[in-house]
């Protein structure tokens, strides 16, 4: 698995949004992007961190940064995500988890006694050069917005 660290390169990507768009990272040359992976749509944590998300975009684009979020979901699963939740950014379908393996999110997980395999939920903040500037790897779901913001002061 990769093991990204701040400074490294961002892996580029090109995946489908929730209106079935390309959508890549070299869209975003230039700007900040909060690029987070998250486990499932509509489940209590992540459904907390994208909310949190949602709530602060106004803040965060103050900052100059933009929001992509990322799970293995379809894109009708987004769809859902984003209206039942009022989500105010692009999330990206990655099926068949390229995305999350490209930035060594996909791995190992134990819960309840049970290994499997699913995305470690992580945040990388990209500068506009293209580089690893944060990561967030323990994630605060409910308060992820001030987490990041709070690392910027």
């Amino acid at each position: 698995m990769t093991q990204l660290k701040i400074g490294d390169k961002a892996p580029l990507f090109t995946g489908t949004d929730q209106d079935g768009k390309s959508i890549s990272l070299s869209d975003f040359r230039g700007r900040k992007v909060i690029l987070y992976f998250y486990p499932k749509d509509n489940t209590p944590g992540c459904t907390a961190e994208a909310c949190s998300l949602r709530d602060g975009r106004a803040e965060l684009q103050r900052m100059g940064f933009e929001v992509i979020g990322v799970s293995p979901d379809s894109v009708k699963s987004h769809q859902g995500f984003i209206a039942k939740h009022g989500l105010n950014f692009p999330l990206i379908a990655d099926a068949d988890k390229s995305i999350a393996a490209a930035y060594g999110v996909w791995g190992e997980k134990k819960f309840m006694g049970r290994t499997y395999m699913g995305i470690l939920r992580t945040t990388f903040v990209i500068g506009p050069d293209g580089t690893i500037e944060k990561i967030f790897d323990k994630v605060n779901t409910k308060d992820h917005f001030t987490q990041i913001v709070e690392a910027y002061q």
